[in-house]
């Protein structure tokens, strides 16, 4: 586990702080602006929020200039200036922050290197439809309380230009030493210091994590198949028990979002485990004993129930594999004992099993006898450490008769830390003068499990789950779940590992003007192939692995790199091209007989959907300058296809018109002109009003809202139909929140779904093999639905019965009245 350690003078006494090499701590400490610190006995946990600046490709439909600091839901508050200096980075102004911080997570704890970021800045600026983003990070780390005033004379000496906003702000500080540590802190930051409740906090940061965190908690089972199982987000949260695990033990029942009640505690904690094993044994590190655990065999130093018994003692219904004395074996020679005869690793082992066996009984009773069906553990003393884990999930089984759910937290460690980080945005929030009513949330990410730092992003705007899903408490945006199924882990790593060149060299021409572009790529590559690399020996480091969480890593590396958007000027021609087959693509289509065109519009929307440089066979084709609509067209294999709906779908259309039609749509060009807006033309002139979905950020050449923007008013000029369902407003474009190729419904724009529900959407579109088969090919809807999508990948194709082009053309009424 990464850690900050000091370096001592002759007098071994700690004098400066010493990074690890092979990871920058404090990332962004620099512009570092608000701190929250929880302080234990043991270990002390930060966070501290940072902006960063990022360029965010745009597609300007207004053509004004837009400064994304000052973007809420489309209103623009500002201008896009090239100078960073001009834009204002005192956080007061311009980040409010809300009561609660969003979730995804990021799964990247490394920090981009400042000086490529800042080489490029001025290069790219002069990019077309390039914008400057001031993003928002709150960065977490843990280290031992012993050296907190070496580490906050660090943090003093390397809050470079920003002291001023540091020096008299408040810092939220909370846990058992806050008491002893406030006035250094004070001193030494010259921040006054609020003391926030230890309790208070720790609920606040845990029921925000497990309400807002996808995959935030667990279940583990070693050498289970697989060994994580990671939960959704559960809607129905309460009641619960948090067993809070530090030094000491804290058991708290929690029944909502503040209320709850410390119900029980053990003192026998991660400070018994830590001091009782230093006495035991050389090792003096917690690290080191965990370690020192891991090698050891319990069975040399307890006495087991086969011991007293030699076996089973059956009529009491005991195992004789259970632990009926800890240590015992110590003192069973007729009171000749000796340390000497029994290993430090097998005592490390005995005692930690004697603390978490502990730990699981009493956690156990409390929670039967509070009638409290699940039990979080938290804390760092955890470390989701296998062993722990393992013997707390096997305790809490044996003890509750398999009754209570012991889960876990992939962010244990930092409860209390991010409680009392949430607690200071609700008064900083208050305290901001910039007289813009605007909301910033923020998404949660963290480093991987074994880590000690990590952080939390800023995401912009609310969230809320699709209304229309059936069964939303169990809806999961992910078909396949790659740390199980061994086959497609192994060859989705390979398979994207396979388009790492491609990718870099995307990234590239997107600004080979930019004299810093090759380093910064050649930097995103090598990070990329070593995720990549890590996943295949380890895939639950950074938790959940799925398809989708591995393209959502690929957008946010490219992202932290400076390549907002490779495929921009992909999409710019495509979309020019495209628009000059518009005219033309729908008068052959209003030639048609109502049956035969309806018909005609879906096999529109698979040959658009060929359209993916995301696919590796078909980003082959599309290299080829002669590959176009047409071509695609003789691709699609003969009816019926793989799933195919298509005549369920066309008697549909004969019935009553449909209210409002949800459509999230996937590429640009091709796609979203000759396959899309044909389809939506055709609705409009139904009766069905249509809200267009789109990606908000750029991945790949999907469409993104502002591009979509430009797009629409673009084809409204040239379809009257168009012109004057978007003008009255029965055709309207909206964000879907989504920043990466595929399509989670349990994370959509707040506003979205409120407008769905208003207008009363009766039928949802899906097209794309990201969204409709990666993500949601077994999803269910309370209103129609249909999925469109070409399988442009050969084992995907075979693994669900078909061949390459095999298509899906499912649609399905499970319309509730």
């Amino acid at each position: 586990m990464a850690d900050v350690s000091c370096v001592g003078n002759v007098y071994n006494e700690p004098n400066s702080i010493k990074l690890p090499e092979y990871m920058e701590m404090f990332c962004n400490l620099h512009n570092g602006k608000r701190f929250a610190i929880d302080i234990g006995c043991s270990l002390t946990k930060i966070a501290y929020y940072s902006t960063t600046k990022h360029k965010q490709s745009c597609f300007n439909h207004r053509k004004k200039n837009i400064n994304k600091l000052n973007v809420t839901n489309g209103v623009n508050t500002g201008s896009l200036t090239n100078d960073y200096s001009k834009i204002n980075n005192n956080w007061e102004n311009n980040c409010e922050t809300s009561n609660t911080i969003r979730n995804i997570i990021t799964d990247d704890s490394d920090n981009v290197i400042d000086s490529c970021i800042n080489d490029s800045t001025s290069q790219m600026c002069n990019q077309k439809y390039c914008e400057i983003e001031q993003m928002s990070r709150l960065h977490f780390l843990k280290f031992q309380t012993k050296y907190l005033e070496n580490c906050l004379d660090f943090i003093e000496n390397h809050i470079v230009g920003n002291k001023e906003l540091v020096k008299g702000n408040t810092i939220k500080v909370t846990g058992g030493g806050v008491c002893k540590y406030a006035s250094c802190i004070k001193e030494k930051l010259g921040v006054l210091i609020d003391k926030e409740d230890e309790m208070y906090c720790l609920i606040k940061g845990t029921n925000f994590l497990l309400k807002n965190v996808s995959k935030e908690a667990f279940s583990f089972e070693q050498n289970g198949k697989p060994e994580y199982i990671f939960q959704n987000i559960d809607s129905n949260l309460y009641p619960y028990l948090l067993v809070n695990i530090g030094s000491g033990v804290s058991i708290i029942k929690v029944t909502g979002e503040e209320c709850y009640e410390r119900i029980g505690g053990l003192s026998t904690g991660g400070a018994t485990f830590w001091g009782l094993g230093s006495l035991l044994t050389s090792a003096k590190e917690y690290d080191d004993l965990l370690e020192l655990a891991a090698k050891g065999d319990y069975e040399k130093v307890d006495i087991l129930v086969r011991d007293i018994f030699g076996g089973d003692y059956t009529s009491a219904g005991l195992s004789g594999d259970l632990i009926a004395a800890s240590f015992g074996k110590i003192n069973v020679n007729n009171g000749e004992s000796s340390q000497k005869k029994f290993s430090e690793a097998d005592i490390a082992r005995s005692l930690l099993f004697t603390v978490l066996n502990s730990i699981g009984q009493v956690a156990s009773l409390y929670a039967l006898m509070h009638n409290v069906d699940k039990v979080y553990f938290g804390g760092y003393f955890l470390c989701n450490n296998a062993l722990n884990m393992d013997v707390l999930s096997r305790s809490v089984n044996y003890w509750s008769d398999n009754k209570i759910k012991p889960l876990f937290l992939r962010h244990e460690g930092y409860l209390g830390t991010v409680g009392a980080f949430l607690k200071g945005t609700e008064q900083w929030g208050k305290e901001t003068s910039s007289g813009v009513s605007r909301e910033r949330k923020m998404s949660a990410g963290c480093g991987n499990f074994g880590n000690g730092n990590g952080n939390i992003n800023e995401s912009d705007g609310d969230f809320s789950v699709c209304p229309f899903l059936l069964n939303p408490h169990t809806y999961c945006p992910d078909v396949v779940n790659l740390v199980q199924d061994e086959e497609a882990r192994e060859y989705w790593l390979k398979c994207f590992e396979g388009t790492v060149e491609k990718i870099t060299i995307k990234a590239i021409e997107s600004q080979k003007n930019n004299s810093t572009a090759i380093k910064r790529a050649n930097s995103f590559k090598e990070k990329l192939l070593n995720r990549l690399k890590e996943l295949k020996t380890n895939p639950t480091l950074y938790g959940s692995l799925t398809v989708r969480s591995i393209l959502e890593t690929i957008q946010q590396f490219l992202h932290d790199y400076e390549f907002p958007d490779p495929y921009l000027t992909q999409k710019e021609m495509e979309n020019k091209e495209a628009l000059t087959l518009f005219a033309n693509h729908i008068e052959q289509l209003d030639r048609l007989d109502e049956t035969t065109r309806n018909k005609k519009l879906i096999w529109y929307l698979i040959a658009g959907n060929m359209f993916d440089w995301g696919a590796k066979e078909i980003s082959a084709l599309l290299e080829k300058d002669n590959f176009g609509f047409e071509d695609a067209l003789s691709k699609i294999p003969k009816r019926p296809w793989l799933i195919d709906s298509l005549d369920e779908w066309s008697k549909r259309l004969e019935g009553v018109p449909h209210k409002c039609a949800v459509i999230f749509v996937d590429n640009s060009g091709l796609d979203i002109i000759l396959g899309i807006f044909p389809f939506v033309r055709e609705l409009l002139r139904r009766g069905t009003e249509v809200i267009l979905c789109s990606n908000s950020s750029p991945a790949l050449n999907d469409v993104i809202h502002s591009e979509l923007l430009v797009l629409l008013n673009s084809v409204k000029k040239i379809c009257p139909i168009i012109r004057e369902a978007e003008e009255k407003g029965f055709l309207i474009a909206m964000e879907s929140g989504q920043t990466g190729p595929c399509l989670d419904l349990s994370r959509l724009k707040k506003n979205l779904c409120e407008e769905m529900i208003r207008r009363k959407a009766d039928l949802i579109v899906i097209e794309g093999m990201g969204r409709s088969v990666h993500t949601n090919l077994n999803t269910n809807f309370k209103c129609e639905s249909l999925k469109v999508a070409v399988i442009k990948n050969q084992w995907l194709a075979k693994r669900l019965g078909g061949n390459m082009f095999s298509v899906l053309c499912q649609y399905k009424n499970n319309l509730i009245s």
